[in-house]
C-alpha cells in the first residue's frame, strides 16, 4: 500500500487531530453523531483498525513501513508498543518536525529529499533515517535552504519541542539529547492496540 497523497481534512475527520499530518483542526458539526453515544455496536477490530491508522497517518508511513517497525519492536527488549513508537519519533523527519522547522511531517520529509539537513556535517537525504543522542541536526549553508526553515519557524513553531531535544534559535540548529520517554509524546493513541491489530494480521 503507497503512502496517503489524498485529502488530509476527510482523515482527521475520521480519525480525530493528527498533528504530523497537518495542522488543521476541523470545527465540531452539530450533525456529527459520536460513536460512543451511537447505539451501533464497535467490532474491537475496528478499534485496533482505526488506532493504526492514527500511527500510519500521522507519521507518514505506508502499511509496509509500519509492519517493519513493529517487527523491529517485538525483537527488542521492553514494551512493544513503547518501543514501536520511540522508533517512529526517533525518525529523522518527524525530529524535523519536533523542532518546529517543518509544519508537518510530510514537510519535513520534503526538506530531508531535498537535501536542505545536515546531521552532523553531512547531509541526510533519508527521511527515515534514526536520530541518535548526540546527534546535531543543522540547515545546509545555502540560502534557500536558510530561508525555508526560516520561514517555517517563524510561521509554525507554535508545538512544544519535547525533552528529549533542545533546538537554538539563533543558530538554527538542533540536537538530539537522549532517547524520547512515552510521556513525552503527546499524540492520543493507543500503541497497544496497533500491536494487538498485527499480532492478528501476522
Amino acid at each position: 500500500m503507497s503512502r496517503y497523497r489524498g485529502p488530509r481534512v476527510k482523515i482527521i475527520r475520521r480519525l480525530g487531530a493528527l498533528p504530523g499530518l497537518t495542522g488543521k483542526i476541523l470545527k465540531p458539526k452539530s450533525s456529527y453523531i459520536d460513536r460512543s453515544t451511537s447505539n451501533k455496536k464497535v467490532s474491537q477490530y475496528r478499534i485496533r483498525l482505526e488506532e493504526k491508522q492514527k500511527l500510519r497517518f500521522h507519521y507518514g508511513l505506508t502499511e509496509r513501513q509500519l509492519l517493519k517497525y513493529v517487527c523491529i519492536a517485538r525483537k527488542a527488549k521492553g514494551s512493544t508498543g513503547q518501543i514501536l513508537l520511540q522508533l517512529l519519533e526517533m525518525r529523522l523527519d518527524n525530529t524535523i518536525f519536533r523542532l518546529g522547522m517543518a509544519p508537518t511531517i510530510p514537510g519535513a520529509r520534503q526538506l530531508v529529499n531535498h537535501r536542505h539537513i545536515s546531521i552532523n556535517n553531512d547531509t541526510v537525504n533519508i527521511p527515515s533515517y534514526n536520530c541518535k543522542p548526540g546527534d546535531i541536526i543543522t540547515i545546509k549553508n545555502r540560502e534557500k535552504s536558510q530561508s525555508i526553515i526560516t520561514r517555517n519557524i517563524n510561521l509554525f513553531q507554535k508545538l512544544k519541542i519535547p525533552n528529549h531535544l533542545t533546538f537554538d534559535l539563533t543558530q538554527l540548529r538542533g540536537s538530539v539529547n537522549q532517547m524520547i520517554h512515552r510521556e513525552w509524546i503527546h499524540l492520543k493513541i493507543n500503541e497497544l492496540l496497533v500491536v494487538e491489530y498485527y499480532s492478528r494480521q501476522v
